[in-house]
């Protein structure tokens, strides 16, 4: 999973203390950039456009979202960490971007109702113990006929093999109970839609880990806490890792999980 977009500023205060999110997977880097992809060509982002980014990290779609819109249009992010918050900065200004950062959350946007004319919102509600408030909030900034992606993964396609199937299940379970909003992506459509937006496209992506990888650290963490669960014992947990690395050896492994986008937009 993407080291480069880890971001646990983006948990909920109020959630639970987890470090599960598809930046493990080091192979699904490819998946995340060509859902990125498809987001740009779904919002449409057109010249003299307002565009923000929800959790925007160290501002790499902002930048973007910059360039798209132009000297007479704005691309803001919205970013809750100061470190990422002053390294997008940074390298906004070192790359002459007009991209813009402001301090804020899901839950309280520092900006007024229809300001926007796009959005973006990527691996953030999974973090959330109240989406539909993230949800209100973006449908709230969002002009009339105002575009947004929602983009999240559903730990519950989570795939792990092979292994024994009890064990398995049991620290996909774990991995569950370790997510504040664990079927964030499934939930999508329904958020938006009670947010009072209209679903015009739902895209997905299985993004699965390279064999290269090996166990990886997602499998190797999330089954040490299945032990100290007590849901496995120590050595189920090392069958397992054997398992996972001898398939990794023979090429008969395969660990995925499903990210969801989602486009909706404002009626007028």
């Amino acid at each position: 999973m993407d080291t480069y977009t880890m971001r646990p500023d983006r948990f909920d205060r109020a959630g639970q203390d987890q470090l599960v999110d598809v930046r493990d997977l080091q192979a699904a880097l490819p998946g995340i950039r060509r859902l990125r992809n498809w987001a740009h060509d779904a919002l449409g982002l057109r010249l003299g456009e307002h565009a923000v980014d929800i959790g925007s990290g160290t501002g790499t779609e902002v930048m973007a979202f910059a360039e798209t819109v132009g000297p007479n249009g704005s691309a803001v992010g919205v970013e809750p960490d100061p470190n990422l918050l002053a390294s997008a900065e940074r390298r906004a200004a070192a790359a002459g971007s007009t991209a813009k950062f402001h301090s804020g959350d899901a839950y309280g946007l520092p900006f007024g109702a229809d300001s926007f004319d796009a959005a973006l919102c990527e691996r953030v509600f999974q973090h959330l113990t109240a989406p539909a408030r993230a949800a209100s909030e973006i449908a709230r900034v969002l002009r009339p006929g105002g575009r947004v992606v929602v983009m999240d993964s559903d730990w519950g396609t989570a795939i792990v093999h092979p292994g024994d199937r009890q064990v398995v299940r049991d620290v996909i379970d774990t991995l569950l109970s370790a997510t504040t909003n664990p079927y964030s992506g499934r939930r999508l459509p329904g958020l938006l839609t009670k947010a009072g937006l209209v679903i015009d496209e739902v895209g997905s992506h299985a993004l699965v880990q390279d064999r290269t990888v090996g166990v990886g650290s997602l499998v190797t963490r999330i089954s040490a806490m299945a032990v100290a669960r007590g849901v496995i014992t120590e050595q189920q947990r090392e069958h397992l890792i054997d398992d996972l690395e001898a398939g990794a050896k023979s090429g008969d492994i395969h660990l995925s999980v499903t990210m969801f986008a989602v486009l909706a937009h404002k009626p007028r």
